[in-house]
């Protein structure tokens, strides 16, 4: 239940927050959690996300460590808080998966400073800088095997997967047509991934925006080499060509190819993403709200993207309060370019959690909704009936049986 301003505001002073809770809901390729901040204002909770695929329970323990940091304090003082989850407990808040409870619970708290003042979050931040987003998808809308498991040699499945796509009403869509390579290697994995990359140009021509996620499976050398091979295809752009650890190596590929390079998901806080920046590391900027630090980072390192011009488009592959967020944030963001989104996950995705922002189908196009926060309705029994269980192994081993990157 969403309840107006006038429930709340005039108590907003004397609010405290009585509990968190963790909802973990299974979705087959990961487990969402979702975070739920209870105050003593009868029916005023927020809603957050804090999922880590494998890192559930981890993710679950660090919430509750949290908490008792925050049980009895006012959850409007959102600097505060978020002060106190990242400097406190003696070890800073940059380890993943402390960084991940922290978003869930940040993201929770703007909701619950949104339904007190009655308007979306992105008003709380200046209001809209643009009257729609964009959205993409990835090939298979999100599932599992389409989009992870579609080998690079049948190029064909890569074109027909784009076609759907566009007949879905995506106008742009990310594909994995790059192969879990060796550091170093022949022309076979280059020669199939430019293949690949042909054929869904030739499937669905120039005016339809074309991704490829590399998910940092090259060493250095061979993402240089592929981001050479692909350079050719106009992509939207390419991503996590190699580690994000190796910031020097993707600042070299960024300024040897006219394709824009971006990465950043796996990035957890502000002085990451300073090193990146000031290496030229990326054109575009992939913060996850999620693992990042939530909004309270997240408009930090969007700021400092601004002063290298530098575009937003986060990564979002997770559940459905995710990608609210992804949206409230690049509603209010004026580098903010597109929005990831999954539609086809799981079939029962929207069971689960209603938004009120409105999608155009026909075009994948988003504008803002007018209820409070992030807009969500979780349905709690709905969450019930998908229980945790471990997520589907996704093992990489190269062929003579050194472990790869997935």
């Amino acid at each position: 239940m969403i309840l107006a301003s006038q429930d709340f505001g005039s108590r907003r002073n004397n609010m405290k927050i009585t509990a968190i809770e963790t909802h973990v809901c299974h979705a087959r390729m990961r487990n969402w959690i979702f975070v739920k901040v209870i105050t003593d204002q009868p029916g005023l909770v927020g809603w957050g996300e804090a999922t880590l695929e494998w890192h559930t329970r981890g993710v679950v323990g660090s919430i509750q460590d949290l908490s008792e940091l925050l049980i009895g304090e006012d959850p409007t003082s959102i600097e505060h808080l978020w002060q106190m989850m990242w400097r406190q407990h003696f070890w800073h808040g940059s380890g993943v998966v402390r960084s991940t409870a922290i978003s869930g619970i940040d993201l929770a708290l703007w909701d619950i400073l949104g339904k007190v003042h009655g308007v979306p979050c992105h008003r709380l931040w200046g209001g809209p800088v643009r009257d729609s987003i964009r959205m993409y998808c990835h090939l298979g809308g999100g599932n599992l095997e389409s989009f992870y498991e579609t080998p690079v040699d049948n190029a064909r499945q890569f074109a027909d997967l784009a076609q759907q796509a566009v007949a879905d009403g995506f106008s742009a869509f990310k594909s994995m047509a790059v192969p879990p390579t060796m550091p170093v290697e022949g022309l076979k994995s280059i020669k199939a991934a430019d293949a690949c990359v042909a054929a869904m140009r030739e499937a669905v021509g120039d005016d339809i925006d074309i991704m490829v996620d590399c998910h940092a499976r090259p060493s250095p050398a061979m993402g240089m080499q592929f981001a050479k091979a692909l350079d050719q295809y106009g992509l939207y752009f390419f991503e996590e060509p190699c580690w994000p650890e190796s910031i020097e190596s993707l600042a070299a590929i960024n300024a040897a190819v006219t394709t824009p390079i971006a990465t950043g998901e796996r990035l957890t806080h502000l002085a990451a993403f300073r090193d990146l920046f000031a290496a030229r590391g990326c054109e575009i900027c992939q913060l996850d709200l999620t693992h990042c630090g939530g909004f309270t980072e997240a408009r930090r390192i969007a700021a400092l993207a601004d002063a290298y011009r530098i575009a937003l488009a986060p990564h979002n592959p997770q559940g459905p309060i995710s990608t609210a967020a992804s949206l409230e944030f690049g509603f209010s963001q004026p580098s903010y370019i597109i929005c990831e989104a999954v539609h086809q996950d799981v079939p029962w995705r929207c069971d689960v959690v209603q938004e009120s922002y409105v999608v155009d189908e026909a075009t994948r196009t988003v504008t803002p909704g007018t209820a409070p926060g992030l807009g969500v309705t979780v349905d709690e029994d709905e969450i019930r009936k998908h229980p945790f269980q471990q997520e589907l192994a996704q093992r990489v081993f190269y062929s003579d049986g050194a472990v790869g990157d997935w």
